[in-house]
């Protein structure tokens, strides 16, 4: 027995995705405001309570697609797929990473342990028969994704528990998290190239083109811009003047998306496009400082100044 295989299938290398529970953080923040001094030992918690349960999916993923990881060109190195993992010690690794989570979700909040337990049953609809969205067509992308805006949520309560976020940017972060995993399917799918591999690989990717990933890429980026325009303009019209930029993210990272070998296929190497994440770190920079720079100016695009409102 090799205990790095065990450690290995809990991926935590994985574990700076669920960095995406900040966002829902600051949100609060600007929106409740909150004392500082109170929320250091619930962010920690809810930190490593969404580690231990997105690492719980994790062992359920590479357990269950052992058959089929073996015909990518990379997952076939993965443990199951070498063999020799003893299954009752990888079930109570299940358990116990579970069992943890949920624990610590329970000391921030009910509110918290529900999104928590939310999360948990997402990686079993999206790995277990019989529903395994992940072989479903379009399914297999928005059932992924939607642990976006459950990161959301459990970041947002970790600050509060008395009222919801808006709904205009649960659906703008969910669109966003459909587009970066639309972006890996077109990037595997260009990667492994061959229909016939592909299919064994992934049922869905019987379904899916280069043209129509591209075109769902598309339509996902431009619904997330959508929302997300409607919450700056009713609750920070300053963050609007991010939004060329944003565009520039999604485009750029279409393109790294389209490369040969793209580090889409797997966002923990995302380290490797230095200038995209010096661009990412600038973008990051310059939204903060729209929280806290008052822009008056930029209230005339809220006025009706262009249509009569009485005609």
């Amino acid at each position: 027995m090799d205990i790095r295989d065990y450690i290995s299938i809990t991926r935590p290398d994985h574990w700076f995705k669920n960095f995406l529970i900040l966002p829902g953080v600051v949100i609060a923040m600007m929106l409740t405001q909150p004392p500082l001094t109170t929320l250091w030992l619930p962010l920690l918690l809810g930190f490593f309570s969404t580690c231990a349960i997105a690492s719980a999916n994790y062992v359920v993923n590479e357990w269950l697609d052992s058959e089929t990881d073996k015909f990518h060109p990379i997952k076939k190195s993965r443990p199951f797929v070498r063999g020799g993992m003893n299954i009752r010690l990888v079930l109570l690794e299940f358990l116990l990473l579970a069992a943890t989570g949920l624990y610590m979700a329970s000391l921030i909040s009910s509110y918290f342990l529900l999104c928590a337990l939310f999360l948990f049953l997402m990686g079993i609809i999206y790995n277990v028969k019989p529903f395994r969205t992940k072989d479903r067509v379009y399914l297999d992308v928005l059932t992924e994704s939607i642990n976006s805006p459950i990161r959301l949520l459990l970041g947002w309560f970790i600050v509060t528990k008395t009222i919801i976020p808006p709904a205009s940017f649960i659906v703008a972060y969910w669109m966003a998290g459909a587009f970066l995993m639309n972006t890996k399917r077109l990037a595997e799918l260009r990667f492994i190239a061959i229909p016939e591999v592909m299919v064994r690989y992934r049922k869905s990717f019987k379904y899916y083109t280069e043209a129509k990933l591209l075109l769902m890429s598309f339509f996902y980026s431009m619904c997330s811009a959508f929302f997300l325009g409607i919450f700056l303009i009713k609750h920070r019209i300053e963050l609007l003047l991010s939004l060329p930029f944003l565009a520039v993210l999604f485009t750029w990272y279409l393109h790294i998306g389209m490369k040969p070998d793209s580090s889409a296929q797997k966002p923990e190497k995302l380290y490797r496009e230095k200038l995209f994440i010096l661009y990412l770190i600038c973008l990051l920079i310059l939204m903060t400082a729209l929280l806290f720079v008052d822009l008056p100016w930029l209230h005339f695009l809220t006025e009706n100044t262009f249509i009569n409102s009485k005609g």
